[in-house]
């Protein structure tokens, strides 16, 4: 397609105060200025008809495989025809959590949020050689980019909270640990915790004796985020699905890191995403690109598909932690039912962001007869929630609730207990 460029368009302007002063100097020729008018649109043409055709041409971008939360990318488009680069203008249009940096025809993009940008075409404009008009082609793309969280905090504060976690070179024994299964009696040395001295076998032997267990490994954890409009909601700013699925990566790097097993399951109105069961630091990379699938939803969530559906996968006992919010007593008793079933088989343990928004409401000093109302129904949902909570607890399942900001490092200081069994 030909379009005139912007400096055919600044000529043939030109041509009206031309006019303008014509007619006035003699009105009889300012029919003139038709004539300046004519001839560009004759050279327009004649420039286009110049200019290559871009029939032939090939238009190209460079798109990663993936990138991360607030990384910036320029898809750096090129025209060739043969061997020849061809200077060009261009443009894009991209679907998905990718924002454009500067005016529409910039091609720098920045990832918003998580999620997958699908480039769905592109255009290029190259001009003749007068630079009066343009030849324009447009290219479907086709091309995905996976937009993944940023793990670089991930790593650092995984890798500290793996070392810390580690005995090895405290005291000189075997590969001992706290987990269930016994593995001899030794004598107590300075740095053993008290707890495992074995006080029948101290008095038998006249010998403080403390118990060595073998430290467990490979075992099965479940990291399950909820998906649905409730986790799609904001706290500090940041929607909470994004918040569970930083917390999720950074104790499945130090679960996969301590020999464990790790799987990622996401769900809302039906399941989502499955990563399937993954072993050794090399799976972190394939969480990694799961994680990137979890959408946001607008559907409320179905506890009992999904929880259903996971449970049928699992062919081992396992510690699910599961990422969730409820807002209201329906779905709490739908919540509370899966999770009785889930109980049967493995070990619960469900993460909920405290409601900040909530309690700054109930907390307020009321200024109106408004803030009262509000305060007062602020109340009774925190009620609620602190209800339901209490029941879990009595059915088994151990809770986390805390700060947005603290959220991750409380998940795997509580993971670490529960693969030490000391919680």
């Amino acid at each position: 397609m030909i379009y005139p460029t912007q400096r055919a368009v600044w000529l043939v302007a030109a041509a009206a105060p031309v006019a303008l002063a014509i007619g006035i100097v003699a009105p009889g020729a300012w029919v003139a200025a038709l004539g300046w008018v004519v001839l560009m649109v004759v050279l327009v043409v004649v420039d286009a008809l110049l200019a290559p055709p871009l029939g032939s041409a090939r238009l190209s971008i460079a798109t990663p495989a993936a990138i991360q939360v607030g990384e910036t990318i320029d898809l750096a488009p090129r025209l060739e025809q043969g061997e020849r680069v061809l200077p060009a203008a261009f443009a894009a249009e991209i679907a998905g959590p990718l924002e454009r940096e500067g005016p529409r025809t910039s091609t720098r993009f920045r990832a918003v949020r998580r999620g997958r940008a699908v480039v769905e075409a592109l255009w290029a404009r190259h001009a003749g050689p007068m630079g009066l008009a343009w030849q324009q082609t447009r290219r479907p793309g086709g091309q995905a980019i996976a937009v993944m969280p940023d793990i670089r905090p991930v790593r650092d504060e995984g890798m500290r909270q793996y070392l810390n976690s580690q005995h090895t070179g405290l005291r000189m024994r075997r590969d001992s640990g706290d987990g269930q299964e016994f593995q001899v009696l030794t004598d107590f040395q300075p740095g053993m915790e008290r707890r495992t001295i074995d006080w029948k076998a101290s008095a038998r032997h006249a010998s403080l004796l403390a118990r060595e267990y073998q430290t467990e490994r490979d075992n099965a954890v479940v990291f399950a985020v909820d998906a649905g409009r409730a986790m799609s909601d904001p706290v500090g700013g940041v929607p909470r699905v994004d918040r569970a699925v930083s917390a999720a990566l950074l104790a499945a790097f130090v679960a996969l890191k301590s020999g464990d097993r790790v799987r990622l399951f996401s769900f809302a109105a039906r399941p989502q995403v499955d990563s399937g069961t993954l072993s050794g630091t090399r799976g972190f990379a394939r969480l990694h690109h799961a994680a990137a699938d979890i959408d946001y939803g607008t559907d409320e969530s179905n506890y009992t598909l999904s929880l259903v559906t996971l449970d049928g996968r699992l062919e081992r006992r396992s510690l699910v932690v599961l990422f969730t919010e409820f807002t209201d007593p329906t779905s709490a008793e739908l919540m509370l039912a899966a999770a009785q079933r889930m109980l049967k088989r493995h070990r619960l343990l469900f993460v909920l962001f405290r409601d900040a928004e909530l309690e700054g409401i109930q907390d307020a000093e009321p200024q109106e007869a408004d803030d009262v109302v509000r305060a007062t129904v602020a109340h009774a949902l925190l009620r609620e929630r602190r209800i339901v909570i209490e029941r879990l607890r009595r059915m088994g399942v151990d809770v986390i609730e805390a700060p947005a900001e603290a959220m991750a490092l409380k998940l795997v200081e509580r993971y670490l207990r529960h693969r030490e069994r000391v919680a």
